[in-house]
This record gives C-alpha cells, sequence and structure tokens, in this order.
C-alpha cells in the first residue's frame, strides 16, 4: 500500500507518516521542510504547495508511487489577521484551501481511472465560524470542508473515498491563543486519521465534546453580524 502525505515535515503529518510505515505502509511526503524520517520504505521531497513548480513536483512523486492508494493534505497555515499588511491572508488561503485543490486535481483522477482510493483532507472545527481575528483561516476550512464533502458525495458511485477531518484544537505550531479547550495530542490526533483510513467517512470530527461549544459560539458571532447589520440600516 502506497501514501502520500502532504504538509508532513512536523506535527500531525509526521506523526502520522511513522505510523504508517510501522503498519507496513510505502510512505511518501512533501513538505516546505526536510524530513526527520530515515526509512527504505520512505521518500520525500521538499516544496511549497503554493509555488509555480509544484504540479510538476507533485506529479514526478506521484509517478513513482504508482499506483496511490491513500494521500493526506496535511498542509496549513494561519495567523491572526494584520489589516495593515494582508498579504499573509492570500498565503493563508492559498496554501489551505488552493494548495489542496491542486493536490487533488493531480491525485484524484487517476484514483478514478482506477475505481479505488482515499483523499484525506485536514479542516477544523474553525470551519463553521467566522472570526474577526483570523478570517481567512476560518473562510480556507470552511471552503476546504464544503468541496471535501462535496467531493465525496461526487466521487462515491467511482469507487474513491473523500474524508473530511474536522479537528478543535491539537499541540502543533497551528494552535495559537490563550484559550485552547479540549486540545488533543498529535498523537491522538494521528490515530484519528489512522481510523479514518479504515473506516473512511465522509466526515470525521475530533474531539465531539467540542462540537456543541462550536455551535454555541458560532450562533453568538452570528447575532454580532446581525446586530452590525441593524445598527448600520438607515433611521
Amino acid at each position: 500500500m502506497q501514501a502520500l502525505l502532504v504538509g508532513n515535515s512536523d506535527g500531525i503529518g509526521l506523526t502520522t507518516s511513522r505510523k504508517l510505515l510501522a503498519r507496513g505502509w510505502q510512505v511518501a511526503g512533501i513538505s516546505r521542510s526536510a524530513s526527520p524520517i530515515e526509512d527504505a520504505a520512505y521518500v520525500h521531497v521538499v516544496s511549497e504547495v503554493q509555488v509555480p513548480g509544484y504540479r510538476e513536483t507533485l506529479q514526478a512523486l506521484l509517478d513513482r508511487l504508482d499506483p496511490l492508494d491513500l494521500c493526506i493534505y496535511c498542509a496549513g497555515v494561519g495567523e491572526l489577521l494584520d489589516p495593515s499588511d494582508m498579504d499573509r491572508e492570500v498565503e493563508i488561503v492559498d496554501v489551505n484551501l488552493l494548495g489542496m485543490l491542486r493536490t487533488a486535481a493531480r491525485v484524484i483522477p487517476p484514483m478514478v481511472a482506477r475505481g479505488r482510493g482515499h483523499f484525506i483532507g485536514i479542516s477544523s472545527l474553525a470551519d463553521a465560524m467566522r472570526s474577526p481575528q483570523a478570517p481567512s483561516y476560518h473562510a480556507s476550512k470552511a471552503g476546504l470542508s464544503c468541496y471535501l464533502e462535496s467531493l465525496a458525495l461526487a466521487l462515491a458511485p467511482r469507487g474513491v473515498h473523500v474524508t473530511n477531518v474536522r479537528f478543535g484544537f491539537v499541540d502543533t505550531k497551528m494552535a495559537k491563543g490563550d484559550f485552547k479547550p479540549f486540545m488533543l495530542d498529535v498523537d491522538r490526533a494521528a490515530e484519528h486519521l489512522l481510523a479514518c483510513i479504515d473506516e473512511r467517512p465522509i466526515r470525521h470530527t475530533a474531539p465531539r465534546i467540542a462540537i456543541p461549544l462550536v455551535r454555541l459560539r458560532s450562533c453568538l458571532l452570528e447575532l454580532e453580524v446581525l446586530r452590525g447589520a441593524e445598527s448600520r440600516k438607515p433611521k
């Protein structure tokens, strides 16, 4: 079995790569940094998903992996909004959402041709909320979740599975802010991904205990938006 992980030089991607190797998978990785993994069953390429040559780099690696059974898109960035310099906002959406689309566009058609395969994207519970602190991150995850779940419905009749994994806070460099309820450690997050590989759901949310909290927060933010809209109506 052959797997490709994008964005796996640290965090969830790195831990999941190691767990797949322990299971006997052949694993390849692409990330912006070199990988610490040293294993005969592992190959790594350094590339960023938003650079012009990414598609060609990815395709060259896919040619070595054919047939590919599994692809996990782990790449993601997130920063707080700086209204005085919004170039970073573009990069966040590019990496989190468009990078996934670039990857899927190369990975999925061969899976469809074979009638089997599994594509997993790591999203976030942030997909259900608005955010004045990090609008690009929340918007990119909302787009990621919507696209993956829609794609899952389209590809299921063709034998290809797509899974949208929605994590809350995971103990990585991506976890920002002072309040981080129900945080998962990286090992536990990777175990959730392994369960998704086995079970192939369309959506997997972890930890589930955080769902009511997210819904409450989402409702409160929606009320703020509605109040803002009402306050601007002409009298």
